[in-house]
């Protein structure tokens, strides 16, 4: 049996977000999607790199025994350009990007999964998530603290665990190996996909669209309908058999690059019309509107025509210049009516330049109100604690208070990347929410909480999971999966 994958990848930058820090590559061996993260300076470069560093992987010469290595291997490689980029760059300190690849090496597909973009396999019409979310909330649910149907509401849901990043801990990726069957259809998606589209709805799409660039179009449309509130990505790939393929029927072999790693990064989304796509075309142009009114909001003469003053043609000023000494004689000799156009048009500028103090004061103040609904877990001393506010300043004026000093020294935190996550600042929903993030660090270090790791050999297909459940292996074959700790909780980034 010689077996090839038909696929397809689609990337956009969603409704809210403004840049896309997703990566994804497609090609006759290689699929991959990354999801960066550390703000709009890192996230974009960490998916990239990481894209790049695994591209040389599409190719024949890999078999089945030492693809698992081949993959390990460049998630190595692309951890030190990471480090090495951001110890170059130090705007780039934070950044990371999830890692979620299959390499098909003849009929087997070797998988490497870190972070929480997912895996999904569609056989006999029922799909599967083959991966594991590496988050918060999925520990919490491995552990027993909170339900699956909490973990969806749950206001740290996209704070991940495990990520490619500039940092020196070692993360232990799941490694996996699995049969390429003809007929099956694999997704791999950022959350931009699985947090605003139903698990049910992708299966329904997938399942009724044949067509695969079609179903891809059609998910990445589904997100932008359900709020479009991150970057979407999805590779999709059908397994088909070539020897049952007519004759000029056999899937193409050019690679496709979308996301921050491709040329088309600074593209637009592609949001067809509808409540979102309309509310978030008002949101932009009432900040346009607003942006452009400031700019535009400077003292100037009624009578000057278009095109004169600072952005003007430099002629049409000496012109207007010419203009005003032909008419200052004039003035001069009519001592009655002479200083009223001279002290209207002080009289403008005056109000005008109030009004521009005006909205300046209104702006400051609005901005300020909206800072003290804004919580964040950081450091104060060498203390851990929630402040009300955010973790910027504005000259003197510290815009953020403490509200709780947690007692939790910044050494005592085991992890380094969750160290260096506090100290970097992580966002909070509210002040519940940021006592709940507390805690869930202090769980993180309870090591002893967990179950000893083991694997197993994975049971058969069933029926959709709930998004947050990890998913057991449809094949129904023994996997390769490496041991994973759920407490090896190495960051709390929060996704771009």
């Amino acid at each position: 049996m010689t077996v090839a994958l038909r696929y397809a990848a689609r990337s956009d930058v969603g409704l809210v977000r403004s840049n896309n820090q997703d990566s994804a590559y497609a090609g006759p061996h290689l699929l991959m999607v990354a999801d960066g993260m550390g703000g709009h300076a890192g996230g974009d470069v960490a998916s990239s790199v990481a894209v790049a560093t695994f591209a040389p992987l599409d190719d024949e010469s890999h078999g089945p025994d030492d693809a698992l290595d081949e993959l390990e291997s460049a998630l190595d490689e692309a951890r030190e350009e990471i480090k090495a980029r951001s110890g170059a760059e130090p705007e780039l300190a934070g950044m990371g990007t999830t890692v979620t690849a299959i390499l098909r090496a003849g009929n087997k597909l070797a998988m490497v999964h870190l972070g929480d973009s997912r895996g999904y396999l569609l056989r006999d019409g029922v799909l599967t998530q083959v991966t594991t979310d590496h988050t918060f909330v999925q520990h919490l649910v491995d552990i027993g603290r909170i339900t699956p149907q909490e973990a969806e509401h749950h206001p740290q849901r996209s704070v991940v665990m495990r990520v490619l990043g500039d940092f020196d801990t070692d993360l232990t990726p799941d490694l996996s190996v699995r049969e390429a069957r003809a007929g099956d259809r694999w997704l791999l998606c950022s959350d931009g996909l699985s947090g605003f589209v139903s698990a049910e709805t992708i299966e329904t799409t997938m399942r009724e669209l044949g067509d695969i660039d079609s179903c891809a179009d059609r998910l990445v449309q589904l997100a932008l309908r359900g709020g479009g509130g991150d970057n979407v990505t999805v590779v999709i790939a059908d397994v088909v058999e070539l020897d049952d393929l007519p004759d000029g029927a056999a899937p193409g072999t050019a690679p496709q690059v979308v996301g921050a790693a491709a040329t088309t990064r600074d593209d637009p989304t592609v949001a067809a019309d509808g409540p979102a796509a309309r509310a978030a075309g008002l949101a932009q142009a009432a900040a346009r509107a607003q942006k452009a009114g400031l700019a535009g909001a400077r003292p100037a003469d009624d009578d000057a025509p278009d095109g004169s003053g600072p952005d003007g043609d430099p002629d049409d000023d000496a012109d207007l210049e010419d203009a005003a000494d032909d008419a200052r004689p004039a003035a001069e000799d009519d001592d009655e009516d002479g200083d009223e156009p001279a002290r209207s048009r002080r009289t403008r500028t005056l109000v005008a330049g109030a009004g521009v103090l005006a909205v300046v004061v209104a702006l400051v103040a609005g901005g300020y109100a909206w800072t003290r609904t804004q919580w964040f877990v950081g450091v104060d001393g060498d203390e851990v604690a929630i402040f009300r506010g955010v973790p910027e300043s504005l000259g003197p004026v510290t815009l953020s208070t403490v509200v709780e000093r947690t007692g939790i020294a910044v050494d005592d935190i085991a992890s380094q990347y969750v160290r260096e996550r506090v100290v970097q600042t992580i966002h909070a929903d509210d002040r519940a929410s940021a006592g709940t993030l507390v805690d869930e660090i202090v769980l993180l270090e309870d090591a002893d909480d967990e179950p000893a790791p083991g694997t197993t050999a994975e049971p058969s297909p069933t029926r959709t999971p709930d998004p947050t459940q990890p998913a057991t292996d449809p094949t129904g074959e023994p996997t390769a999966t490496s041991t994973r700790l759920a407490t090896q909780a190495a960051g709390a980034g929060e996704q771009g």
